[in-house]
């Protein structure tokens, strides 16, 4: 009798969500042995060494392509990437853990960060249905108690908001995945490619479904009212984790659906809606962040346009759309999360420096900060040459080339508007300040400052070497 039926290349799949699993175990052991003085900084010490080791051990395994526990789970470029995208972003939203954040609370934080990023890559490499649910389920859980993490009175808001509503999203998803489950007898994604059940009404009410939970993990319109409430009431680190990890791994989801689980002539006709909304998401984020007086909240609309752009790549679903809207991703990646960086060296454990007053003269007070926010701001605006500008470009050509021509149109749009609400921010940084207030500064704050440096040479780095893997075909068997 075999108690195990699976072997080593199975667990050598899972090992690097294990590993950060494990390391939030550590996390909140030291807490309680290490000195007072000390728990701040050891326990961001610990979560960054796990996840550094779990980035390693997926760089090891992706020139590896196979199906691990009997393809709930896949290894293979297409997860590695993600995996690593979802990665980094955890490793910069710990460092700013360095910086703000309630001293007594840094190691549950950060646990529930590091296995919020386990369900997040459980997501990147899922294989079947029970398996994205799990990863959703995992990152969703973690992320309801990051979000009310703090004791300001709006993160409590925040928490019950995303409780309230994403939970309703997981509903639609769950719904949408028994009706794939009724239509194909199986929970494996790799069933949703027969062509048999192409036009079976179960297979399209659940295809409906299940997009509308993804759609609202993206925050696309109309599925995107939790967005700028929630990254607003949340402590910053975790908005900053929210705005990339969560997307990536719903990306991943999305993509593996419509790369390799739609075929047949109803592909596009089922993926039309996400693309509309894409394309409303594009105006509607970039319109909305023209009047926000808090810098989480503009940064939380233009996340909103920002997935539209990505959206916009998956247009034809062609090989080329898929390359060039993870090359976005990661471009935004670092972007957004410079951007959130620059933040939290102006902020104070009451998050002051959220608040687009305290960026009032700021090159006057810190030029480089100012430079740095600068440098981020233009790229998510697309402004050439920078990052955003090539990857806005490589989207253009991409959807033309598919036949999408007036989602490019959408795209220019957008683009245009988020000129002004990018500047608009950038030149209140080099206005002379007319009164003595000046930006909350954090103290010690070296990971924060590395974080913005790291990712204004990574950002410079993909404006001129724009480069996206090519292994990243996503697989479901």
């Amino acid at each position: 009798m075999i108690l195990n039926p699976y072997t080593a290349l199975d667990w050598n799949a899972v090992i690097p969500l294990f590993l950060v699993a494990a390391t939030a175990l550590l996390v909140l052991l030291a807490d309680v042995i290490a000195p007072g003085g000390s728990k701040r900084y050891t326990s961001v010490a610990i979560a960054l060494a796990g996840l550094i080791g779990s980035g390693y051990l997926c760089a090891k395994l992706y020139r590896l392509t196979y199906s691990a526990f009997g393809g709930g789970f896949m290894v293979g470029g297409f997860a590695i990437v993600f995996e690593e995208l979802i990665i980094l972003t955890a490793i910069f939203s710990v460092a700013l853990y360095a910086a703000v954040g309630e001293e007594d609370r840094i190691a549950s934080s950060l646990a529930l960060m590091l296995w919020g990023t386990s369900g997040a890559m459980l997501m990147a490499g899922a294989g079947n249905l029970m398996t994205i649910f799990l990863g959703l389920e995992l990152l969703s859980l973690a992320l309801y108690c990051l979000c009310g993490s703090s004791k300001r009175p709006a993160a409590r808001e925040s928490a019950l908001k995303y409780l309230i509503l994403s939970s309703t999203a997981s509903g639609f998803m769950l719904y949408g995945m028994a009706l794939f489950f009724g239509a194909t007898g199986s929970v494996a994604l790799a069933a949703l490619a027969s062509p048999v059940i192409a036009n079976s009404s179960l297979f399209l009410i659940g295809a409906g479904l299940f997009l509308i939970g993804i759609a609202f993990k993206l925050s696309l319109v109309p599925f995107h009212a939790w967005v700028p409430d929630v990254f607003q009431g949340a402590p910053l680190p975790v908005t900053a984790f929210m705005s990339v990890a969560t997307k990536a791994a719903a990306l991943a989801v999305l993509m593996r659906f419509a790369f390799a689980s739609l075929t047949g002539p109803h592909a596009h006709a089922i993926l039309l809606p996400i693309l509309v909304v894409g394309a409303i998401s594009m105006l509607f984020g970039n319109f909305a962040a023209l009047a926000q007086t808090d810098m989480k909240r503009l940064l939380a609309y233009s996340g909103i346009a920002q997935m539209g752009y990505i959206v916009t790549a998956l247009a034809g679903t062609t090989a080329l759309g898929l390359r060039y809207a993870v090359f976005y991703l990661a471009a935004y990646l670092f972007m957004n999360i410079g951007a959130f960086a620059v933040v939290a060296l102006i902020s104070t454990e009451n998050e002051e420096g959220s608040n687009i007053a305290a960026f009032h003269g700021l090159a006057h007070r810190r030029p480089l900060l100012a430079a740095a926010m600068t440098f981020f701001l233009l790229a998510l605006a697309g402004f050439p040459p920078t990052a955003g500008f090539i990857g806005k470009i490589l989207i253009l050509s991409s959807a033309v080339g598919a036949g999408y021509a007036w989602l490019a149109g959408v795209l220019i749009a957008g683009t245009a508007i988020s000129l002004y609400v990018y500047f608009k921010i950038i030149r209140l940084m080099y206005e002379r300040q007319t009164d003595s207030r000046t930006a909350p500064v954090s103290g010690n704050t070296p990971l924060a400052w590395i974080s913005v440096g790291v990712c204004a040479i990574a950002t410079i780095v993909l404006t001129f070497y724009p480069i996206a893997p090519s292994n990243i075909l996503p697989l479901v068997k």
